[in-house]
């Protein structure tokens, strides 16, 4: 990322647009219905490898950007957010993204209503309904029960960072991850979708799959197998 001039944009610089955006996507996911209350969190990873993330207690709806403190990948508080606020206990599992993988960048922790369904029901979304998923979000994966804001939950979720965007987390909600925050945010509207476009299918008993020939050649087209 470079300025106008030319020139790389101070660490400074990037951590103020970084805390802009997160507070954007907090309303996104507000407003959206993705989260209630004070539900959810958001983490982004910062040019000297401390975390951003989203305070306690805090509606995703109503964040500023002064408010979110710093952590380091450990967990371990940095600096706290403007009126001494602390991170989310949850922040274990953002954590445990960034240390499984050095391509994480930011983490989405959200409760959609029909992911959130799924992950009741005790239902990976493997369906391949539509091209968009078969290259975008093929598989959302199911992670077993864990204990809310216990070591149990980045345990869960550590054998899908590697392999997957994000994955349901069962009796909970859904989190994504990606190299960036918007990359992280449109992961959660993607599952979120395709767990929408499931149930809705099933409504009208119309659940039909793309047929392996309509998967091949869509793989094929978008270069993730070889022709």
């Amino acid at each position: 990322m470079t300025t106008e001039t030319g020139h790389d944009p101070r660490p400074a610089d990037l951590e103020s647009e970084l805390r802009r955006l997160l507070c954007e996507i907090g309303r996104n996911l507000w407003t959206r219905g993705m989260v209630a209350a004070n539900d959810g969190n958001i983490s982004a990873r910062l040019p000297d490898g401390t975390i951003l993330c989203t305070p306690t207690g805090v509606s995703k709806g109503y964040l500023t950007p002064e408010m979110l403190p710093v952590v380091d990948v450990d967990g371990t508080v940095v600096r706290l957010g403007s009126g001494g606020r602390q991170p989310s206990s949850e922040v274990r599992m953002h954590m445990r993204a960034y240390q499984t993988s050095d391509a994480v960048g930011a983490v989405v922790h959200a409760h959609p209503p029909y992911a959130t369904a799924f992950a009741i029901k005790g239902e990976a979304l493997v369906g391949k309904l539509m091209p968009e998923s078969v290259v975008a979000m093929p598989e959302i994966p199911l992670a077993p029960y864990a204990t809310p804001s216990t070591d149990e939950v980045p345990d869960s979720i550590e054998p899908f960072v590697r392999s997957h965007p994000g994955c349901l987390l069962e009796h909970h909600g859904a989190i994504t991850w990606g190299s960036d925050l918007m990359t992280a945010y449109l992961a959660m509207e993607r599952l979120e979708y395709s767990a929408r476009m499931t149930y809705l299918v099933r409504q009208i008993d119309g659940e039909r799959q793309l047929s392996p020939e309509r998967i091949l050649a869509v793989q094929r087209r978008f270069g993730i197998v070889a022709s």
